[in-house]
């Protein structure tokens, strides 16, 4: 599925070189500022229903290397989108011109990953690679799209540190053409104005908008930039008409036109999946039979070619050539479930680790970036994710979890919500129990359970060869002269899924030997090393996209006649945002040390954030905390 974004073009030609010296940018917009949009217009027309030009008008100063990217140009393209022309200058700190570019010098890519089969999509890409700064690129792009369904998100500054002189919007339709917008954060309301035509043109501007401040802990950008989402009502893609308004109507849409006739199987197969369901009665353990065959026939493979970007491959096609992209193959998991009479849902989602909803009042095309399956059952409703061949049946990870999907019924689209992997859920338990003897070398097991948003921890070392796990094991867990004897990794795929990891190692020197004291960390592999950075005036909530809980309880063996000489650790945190515990207790000739640490997913006070810098810091001394043992 194309990644509906905001398609990064081309800007304006100066007449007047010295307009973008440096020094006549308003003094309020330098704050915080790697970059300033002297001036941006955006033009969309719209005048008919197969086609639409987009033209960007564009000049931006760079202060450093943090405003670096926001002057790179990025053009994608394919058979609907031609770019007609483009071309810029760039200008040093005087608003002089130092050179000039157009197309020749973009570099051109293939715009596949490298899990794509075939896509038709390219990108050139500019980057202006000054000789210092600051410097300022203008340039203008021209844009014809044979398509209607697709307007771009206009985002007057996307990123951080990039402050606004002056940004524009305008959008011009001919009067049989309707569209819904809505407004984000916007300072302005748009201005509408009826030619004696019947064409209507929206326009948006802003001026002077300061630059964002990166903050840690802010909210997702989506919801606090200023931006404008527009959608047609009626639009043709690929010669593929529709209309929608809202999301009821656009699900109806995807499931009459882009899946109808997609689930056909052949009689073959649909035998072959009601053989080997027969035995089962649960309609839920029925469907984990049929997703992990899904999960071992196939493997994913994006295929982006025209409509090929919105429109899945039919069931049959994936069943032959057995791999498919996330909106194949999750349809094709919808088909075997029909063949048992599984009812379920095709949806559409926005993936990725940051959670993002869809916008209940306003439908588009725009809001989503990957498919998902929901089965309906009875008592609860389970999310399958089709593209992975290791994934637990019903487990979505960290990747689509806790957002809205459109999930596309034949009674039209519904917004409904993926599971939530809260704090009490996504853990990390880790037990041990070690021996340190006199000369400070250290030896025994170390085991560790997580579930959760968690589970999949050691997804990227678990198929690995023995030698390349112990490698990287040996990274993150970063124990000096670590030896690792066995090391086992185990996941249990069940419906209430866990990974399981046992290692048994020793360590030479882990402890100081010195005039009969030992010193050492007792927190062997848990410690936060970063405190959180202060931020003074801050302006954005303190949000905590996922929460967690890692437990750790850790039993030393100490050598005969040695005990505690430092006083023992004992830190009670408890804050809405968290809760911490580190403790060390020493009690027959055994040190056991306890952590646990809690985070809360939410939306907070911004006023809390010192409190949270204190925490943090507060957690940082306690993983810190160095035991000392003396002999006796």
């Amino acid at each position: 599925m194309y990644y509906c974004g905001v398609f990064c073009c081309a800007e304006f030609w100066c007449q007047c070189a010295t307009k973008y010296d440096v020094s006549l940018i308003p003094k309020e917009l330098l704050p915080y500022a790697g970059a300033v949009v002297r001036n941006s217009e955006v033009n969309y027309e719209v005048r008919d229903i197969d086609y639409s030009n987009y033209r960007v008008k564009k000049a931006i100063t760079v202060f450093n290397e943090s405003g670096d990217d926001a002057a790179e140009i990025l053009i994608w393209y394919n058979k609907l989108r031609q770019v007609k022309s483009v071309k810029g200058i760039i200008y040093d700190s005087s608003g002089l011109p130092v050179s000039k570019f157009s197309e020749k010098n973009f570099d051109d890519y293939y715009g596949g990953g490298r899990s794509s089969l075939f896509e038709d999509t390219r990108v050139k890409v500019f980057r202006p690679g000054a000789n210092g700064y600051p410097y300022t690129v203008e340039y203008e792009c021209d844009i014809r799209d044979n398509q209607t369904m697709i307007i771009s998100d206009w985002v007057p500054a996307n990123m951080f540190g990039v402050a606004v002189e002056k940004s524009s919007l305008t959008f011009t339709c001919k009067p049989s053409l309707a569209i819904r917008y809505k407004e984000y954060n916007m300072p302005v309301k748009a201005v509408i104005v009826t030619d004696k035509a019947g064409f209507k043109t929206y326009t948006w501007q802003i001026s002077n908008a300061r630059a964002t401040r990166y903050e840690p802990y802010s909210p997702p950008p989506e919801t606090f930039l200023s931006m404008v989402k527009i959608a047609p009502v009626t639009f043709t893609y690929q010669k593929i008409h529709g209309s929608y308004n809202n999301w009821n109507e656009l699900g109806k849409w995807i499931y009459d036109v882009l899946l109808t006739d997609r689930d056909i199987l052949t009689p073959s197969t649909i035998a072959t999946i009601k053989s080997m369901t027969a035995g089962l009665a649960d309609p839920k353990l029925k469907a984990k039979k049929v997703y992990e065959y899904m999960q071992n026939k196939t493997r994913y493979i994006s295929v982006q070619v025209g409509i090929g970007g919105y429109r899945p491959f039919p069931a049959s096609e994936v069943d032959q050539v057995s791999y498919g992209d996330c909106k194949a193959l999750t349809n094709y998991m919808r088909s075997l479930l029909k063949a048992v009479d599984i009812e379920s849902y095709y949806c559409h989602v926005e993936a990725g680790t940051n959670r993002i909803d869809m916008d209940p009042d306003f439908a588009s095309m725009t809001q989503a970036n990957h498919a998902i399956l929901c089965i309906p059952f009875k008592n609860d409703t389970t999310f399958l994710e089709c593209t992975n061949q290791k994934i637990p049946f019903g487990f979505v990870g960290d990747f689509t979890d806790d957002r809205t999907v459109l999930a596309c019924t034949p009674d039209g689209g519904r917004l409904i919500r993926t599971p939530k992997y809260n704090a009490t859920v996504s853990t990390q338990v880790r037990k041990a129990t070690l021996n340190l003897d006199a000369a400070g070398t250290l030896n025994g097991y170390l085991q560790t359970e997580y579930k959760g948003s968690q589970y999949d921890n050691r997804d990227q070392i678990i198929d690995e060869l023995p030698a390349e796990r112990i490698k990287k094991f040996k990274k993150i867990y970063p124990i000096n002269n670590l030896e690792i004897d066995k090391l086992e990794l185990t996941q249990d795929k069940s419906l209430q899924p866990v990974t399981k990891e046992h290692i048994i190692f020793s360590a030479d020197n882990y402890a100081s030997a010195q005039n009969d004291k030992l010193h050492f960390s007792p927190n062997i592999v848990n410690q936060m090393r970063t405190p959180l950075r202060e931020v003074n005036n801050r302006k954005n909530l303190v949000y905590i996209n996922r929460g967690y809980t890692d437990d750790d309880e850790i039993i030393y063996k100490v050598p005969e006649g040695f005990k505690l000489e430092k006083h023992p650790l004992n830190v009670v945190l408890i804050k809405p945002f968290g809760i911490f515990n580190a403790s060390v207790t020493f009690k027959d000739g055994q040190l056991i040390y306890k952590r646990r640490l809690q985070i809360n997913d939410g939306a907070y006070s911004k006023d809390i954030y010192p409190d949270m810098v204190n925490f943090y810091q507060e957690v940082v001394d306690a993983d810190n905390y160095t035991a000392i043992l003396g002999k006796n």
